[in-house]
């Protein structure tokens, strides 16, 4: 009987692997949220998303959030309060975002990755938006009972 198996390339399996990213959906006391345009130089360079980025080994959802929002912002969050998961398959890479809401944070935002922010609400005004905020958008559009484009 011959082997009729399907060799697996290793490399197409490991990009394929979903990525773990910690996302920020800060949000301040009139309920409106931050985006923040991707840096020039990074894949989707000057589309607006919700800041965060990749774990490191061992980080949990939290840690890695509150690392990232250091790194790319200068502030300190209280609690991340998780809400939502999403895997997104971008042409370059497979990603899964752990969405955390933050109502509390310290210091002044400093945008340390050349990068702009932008409080907004629905729709928002910014373009174009990466295709990973988008599901943020729908899920903020259902629980306000914002009807009509979010963006």
């Amino acid at each position: 009987m011959a082997d009729e198996r399907v060799p697996v390339d290793v490399a197409d399996q490991e990009a394929r692997r979903p990525v773990d990213v910690a996302v920020g959906v800060l949000l301040d006391a009139q309920g409106r949220f931050l985006l923040t345009s991707r840096p020039a130089g990074k894949v989707y360079a000057g589309y607006w998303e919700f800041p965060g980025g990749k774990f490191e080994p061992g980080e949990t959802v939290a840690q890695a959030l509150r690392r990232e929002l250091h790194e790319e912002l200068g502030i300190t969050i209280a609690a991340a309060h998780p809400w939502q998961q999403e895997i997104v398959d971008y042409p370059h890479a497979l990603v899964r975002l752990h969405f955390c809401k933050v109502y509390d944070w310290q210091g002044r935002f400093e945008m340390r990755e050349g990068q702009q922010m932008s409080w907004q609400t629905l729709p928002v005004q910014v373009a174009p938006v990466l295709p990973g905020t988008i599901p943020v958008l729908n899920w903020f559009a259902a629980e306000r009972g914002h009807v009509g484009a979010t963006h």
